[in-house]
């Protein structure tokens, strides 16, 4: 395994807390094992436990990635009803 600065375990650990990339992909996509991003995930949320501006980010991380998801739902909620509304125009007519 290759040796990441603390730049690249931070990014890499923000991938998977703040957008919610899964361990595998964030493994594949820079060759680091999963027990790995596991381990910096691990130590990033000790560290919050100490560090106040490190709680803060992780806060926001986490509010972000909420707020993502329900992003990611009302599009697809926001899809069906554009084909429903579609749908039933057509029945109307």
């Amino acid at each position: 395994m290759a040796s990441y600065n603390e730049e690249t375990r931070k990014k890499i650990v923000r991938l998977h807390l703040e957008e919610g990339r899964s361990l595998k992909s964030l493994s594949e996509e820079f060759s680091v094992s999963k027990s790995g991003i596991s381990n910096w995930v691990k130590k990033y949320r000790e560290e919050c436990q100490t560090n106040a501006d490190a709680k803060q980010e992780y806060d926001l991380m986490a509010e972000n990635l909420q707020l993502r998801k329900q992003l990611e739902e009302m599009e697809k909620e926001n899809r069906f009803l554009k084909k429903a509304a579609a749908f039933f125009a057509k029945e109307i007519d």
